[in-house]
């Protein structure tokens, strides 16, 4: 399965929960009590989220409503979002979703300096069972998680209500590696002293009930419900005899302790007073702490894991923005290890580890992470424009790594990933996406150009289907596309030699600057044909490589250009390839050149 790490920044778990301002069970249940928790988050700041919405099948989800204090975005068919400029605080940031159909999801974080990246896996607004106003009845699933109801309920309003009603039920697992995608909040949490506490939890239960109309409903002021949770048995050896209860505050984005669970057999058992995501967990005392992951000369790396282990309450991994930060909060008081891994098509191993802590007030740390043989420093670069060549202001781009897939966003045209790859695996694939005018490039396949890969520029424009597009001599010289009278052919068997592949184009009528024909001829390896090739000659039987000379005047004098074939598609699929070095002209002059060709074969 595909995962969509959407670069967590925080090193807390992911979050999802409740978000929607009908049935407040916060004001459900408050005491009126006075609370200066708020002062914890610091003063209010502006930062920019990108995030993505996925299903527990991890496709995405279009159309999802994403609001970060007064601001609101969708989510487009990638189920991205992107919202700059978003008051939130220093330390708290609250990202809230719904969509029909779902149980609303949410996410807290530590906001980094940095874009934020946040992702949410929404769960299902599943039915475990009905029942009917004025009737006890126990609501169960599968795994033996329950809900016991009296049978009094009231409406938004708090009116009484009659009639039959719906339960949804959804247990979570914290041994569940999905569960860090879907359960609220950050694991923070107001105690009940008003302190600041982080959680260790061992089950959480979310309940939600929904009338005949469809409207929210929940317990009758002076009701009550039991509620069991079960716990894993891994977890057994750590669970206490008595746990403190603590329910998901929709309003504010964090956990408020509320009464307590007994451990009964395999089960937490307690009563509550009210319907949220209600959840069993230890507390403790925290510090917040950012790491920042970069290499010797202080680039920072984006889209790295990072965990950090105590042992006391076990491992919480996120993932580094384009700064390279990840923030979270970590128990005080309590030496820790940190590690850092290489992607999941590396091995996902550990390339940097240490001890550190213990940390008594909030602080910072870098780490450095070196190169070796294993592990290459990459910084894949380029602009991003529309069909009239017009900068994007408003887009994002994918960048696919083997199975997983990151998100960056464009800042005026511009973008720059820089990254950790294994030296084993050298191929990636960017898509660009427009948000403004929701068009995009397609996916493009490309070969990393150790240490740098600059891919040009990137037009998303719905009525071009395929391109040739290259750079001769940096800025000082000539960009050059082609979109249209494009041929591509390749033949496995016959003409004159197997394995022959032949890419044209020509500009259209009218364009007088630059070179207006393009013509690419190749002898490829045998199947699968993808790889690095160096120029073709033509002298030398038997000879692979490719050459592109006819059209822009490249002689076979010191032609340096590698090309590397990242896909090859059949008849109506893509041929991608990417190019880059240096040449002589047939004056002997000196030039360089990059490139990359899209386009459907023929």
């Amino acid at each position: 399965m595909r995962t969509k790490l959407l670069l967590l920044l925080s090193v807390l778990l992911f979050s999802l929960s409740c978000e929607d301002e009908k049935l407040s069970n916060d004001d459900l249940n408050n005491n009126d009590k006075p609370s200066n928790f708020h002062e914890n988050f610091g003063s209010e700041i502006n930062r920019t989220f990108i995030g993505n919405i996925v299903n527990i099948n991890d496709t995405p989800i279009e159309n999802v409503t994403i609001t970060i204090g007064d601001k609101q975005a969708q989510t487009d068919e990638n189920g991205v979002f992107i919202i700059e400029n978003a008051t939130v605080n220093e330390q708290f940031a609250y990202v809230k979703a719904s969509k029909s159909g779902y149980i609303h999801g949410s996410r807290a974080l530590t906001p980094t300096n940095g874009v934020n990246k946040v992702s949410i896996m929404l769960l299902e607004e599943t039915v475990a069972g009905t029942t009917t106003s004025g009737t006890q009845e126990t609501i169960a699933i599968a795994n033996g998680a329950s809900v016991s109801l009296n049978g009094d309920y009231i409406k938004e309003d708090g009116t009484p209500y009659a009639g039959s009603l719906d339960v949804i039920l959804h247990h979570l697992d914290p041994t569940d590696e999905a569960v860090e995608l879907q359960m609220p909040g950050m694991l923070y949490a107001e105690n009940e002293s008003n302190e600041e506490r982080m959680l260790k939890t061992l089950g959480m239960l979310a309940v939600e009930l929904r009338g005949t109309n469809g409207e929210d409903l929940n317990i009758a002021e002076g009701s009550s419900a039991e509620i069991k949770i079960p716990v894993d048995a891994s977890l057994l050896s750590s669970a206490p005899s008595t746990i403190p209860l603590w329910y998901f505050d929709e309003a504010k984005g964090y956990w408020i302790e509320e009464g307590e669970a007994t451990l009964v057999g395999s089960n937490y058992i307690g009563t509550v007073a009210h319907f949220s995501f209600w959840n069993c967990d230890i507390p403790a005392e925290a510090i917040n702490l950012c790491i920042t992951v970069m290499n010797e000369d202080e680039t920072p790396f984006a889209n790295t894991q990072v965990t950090i282990t105590s042992t006391t309450f076990g491992t919480r991994n996120g993932y580094t923005n384009e700064l390279g930060e990840v923030c979270g909060l970590v128990p005080s008081g309590e030496t820790l290890e940190v590690n850092v891994y290489d992607f999941a098509i590396c091995g996902s191993n550990v390339i940097f580890t240490s001890t550190i802590g213990p940390f008594n007030s909030d602080d910072a740390l870098a780490i450095i992470v070196e190169e070796s043989s294993n592990i290459v420093h990459e910084t894949v670069t380029g602009t991003f424009t529309d069909c009239n060549e017009n900068l994007i202001t408003d887009g994002y781009v994918i960048l696919t790594y083997g199975d997983q897939q990151f998100f960056d966003t464009v800042e005026d045209g511009v973008f720059e990933i820089n990254m950790l790859r294994c030296s084993t695996s050298d191929n990636f694939s960017i898509e660009a996406i427009d948000t403004g005018n929701l068009q995009t490039t397609g996916q493009i396949n490309y070969t990393f150009s150790t240490p740098e890969t600059n891919l040009g520029n990137l037009m998303s424009c719905n009525a071009v289907t395929e391109f040739i597009q290259y750079n001769i001599d940096d800025d000082s010289g000539e960009d050059v596309l082609i979109a249209t009278n494009i041929q591509a052919s390749f033949m496995a068997t016959g003409g004159n030699s197997d394995n022959n592949l032949t890419i044209s184009g020509q500009r259209e009528a009218g364009t007088s600057d630059g070179n207006n024909c393009f013509y690419l001829f190749g002898v490829l390896d045998n199947a699968p044909h993808t790889g690095a090739y160096d120029n073709l000659d033509f002298q030398s039987e038997g000879d692979t490589g490719i050459n592109i000379g006819e059209c822009i005047g490249i002689s076979q004098n010191n032609n340096n250009i590698i090309y590397n074939v990242t896909a090859l598609g059949n008849v109506g699929e893509y041929i991608d390839i990417n190019f880059s070095g240096s040449y002589e002209d047939y004056n002997g002059n000196p030039h360089t050149i990059s490139g990359v060709i899209h386009v459907l074969r023929d």
